[in-house]
């Protein structure tokens, strides 16, 4: 829970930070940028949880992307602020207090400065609740928190709050049905009726996941629709473990392979695709022989272009891009971006992604279209033990 604010005022003067070996990110004072900002607009904000470096104190560390995917540190960045993982949905950048409770909410100055406005006590009866990853839908009108221990204090559930727009607080709409097997966000299809999410951890924990969103925002798992795995070769199962949606009704799904017998993994994670129906069933025409196969070893995340035309699958082994094809399968483009273990990424809508590595603690910033790919200038950038990384696109409304 947010208690105390602080800024940071820089001086007039332009400086320069080095990190490391790696990429600079300019500072510049809220003159400079006002004066910048008239002939060169960004066209995102870039937020990113951290721990500063020699402590265990939270902060967000706030930047501006240029047309070139270039980062310039906003002004007052890093905010200190003692939370986890975070959202945006145009006005507010949401984030789960680092104690697992609570969920604070900042409005996002023009500048992309943080300003605190509120906070929402997330806590469920018996205080036997975690808030993990959180979501919001297509509208950016309601928020979904992952909590574990959520139902009964024992299964995980989705918890849904109704965003307040004049004052960035949370109302709380009730839980979906208890699950065990969630820990990751769901991704909603375009009609913003539907949301799909996979889970892969052992052998009596695996599943695709259907969830409706009803007329007042909360999301429920439906009880009817259906969403199988395509047929895996003999000898294995298919185990999904990562959704994405495109902006249609398709939804992409990583697929790794186990072994029958101890449920191991034995061959590197495929990529399947599924159709959306009316009801939110689920069905492929994906076959072991039109997946294609992934380079990123264990799939950490899956993420959809604005356009729905790339697919980013980031794993413990890198960062790839694939081709995104909607019902017909997904095809190969790139290979590895990066060895560097990936944790979780966003794109802008100027084909950009910007990804984190907690492992290797770097923010890495690509330039990605159907075409052609780069890493942007300056990436990566240096981030002492990033946390979690969400992306505002501008303009913002």
């Amino acid at each position: 829970m947010k208690r105390n604010l602080m800024f940071v005022f820089l001086s007039a003067t332009l400086f320069v930070a080095t990190v490391g070996a790696q990429g600079n990110i300019e500072h510049t004072s809220q003159t400079e940028f006002n004066n910048a900002a008239v002939s060169t607009s960004p066209v995102a904000w870039v937020y990113v949880s951290s721990t500063a470096k020699g402590s265990s104190v939270h902060q967000i560390e706030a930047f501006s992307a240029a047309a070139n995917g270039k980062l310039t540190a906003v002004a007052g960045s890093p905010f200190q602020e003692d939370v986890t993982n975070i959202a945006v949905n145009g006005k507010y950048l949401f984030a789960v207090n680092s104690n697992g409770f609570y969920i604070d909410s900042y409005l996002i100055e023009p500048t992309g400065a943080l300003r605190y406005a509120t906070y929402t006590n997330a806590a469920e009866a018996g205080d036997c609740n975690t808030l993990g990853q959180i979501f919001l839908d297509h509208t950016g009108a309601t928020l979904y928190g992952t909590n574990f221990n959520g139902d009964g204090c024992a299964n995980n559930t989705y918890e849904s709050f109704g965003v307040n727009k004049a004052t960035g607080g949370l109302s709380d709409l009730g839980n979906s049905t208890g699950n065990d097997w969630l820990y990751l966000p769901a991704s909603f299809i375009g009609n913003n009726q539907y949301a799909y999410s996979a889970s892969c951890l052992g052998d009596m924990y695996w599943g695709i996941f259907v969830f409706q969103r009803s007329s007042n925002g909360l999301l429920s798992e439906s009880p009817t629709a259906i969403a199988r795995p395509p047929t895996p070769p003999t000898g294995y199962f298919y185990c999904p473990s990562q959704a994405a949606a495109d902006p249609s009704d398709h939804v992409a799904i990583s697929m790794q392979p186990v072994n029958q017998l101890d449920f191991s993994p034995d061959k590197p994670a495929q990529l399947a695709t599924f159709t959306a129906d009316a009801q939110g069933n689920l069905r492929s025409t994906s076959t072991p022989a039109n997946m294609p196969v992934t380079s990123v070893a264990a799939v950490t995340d899956l993420n959809m272009s604005p356009s729905g035309r790339l697919l980013a699958v980031g794993g413990t082994g890198g960062l790839q891009i694939f081709h995104y094809n909607g019902a017909s399968p997904i095809t190969h483009y790139t290979g590895l971006l990066t060895t560097d273990e990936i944790d979780q990424f966003f794109w802008d809508n100027q084909n950009h992604m910007y990804a984190i590595s907690q492992t290797s603690g770097k923010l890495f910033v690509f330039t990605v279209t159907p075409t052609s790919y780069s890493q942007s200038p300056g990436s990566p950038y240096t981030i002492s033990s990033p946390i979690s990384i969400i992306v505002q696109p501008l303009p913002r409304y």
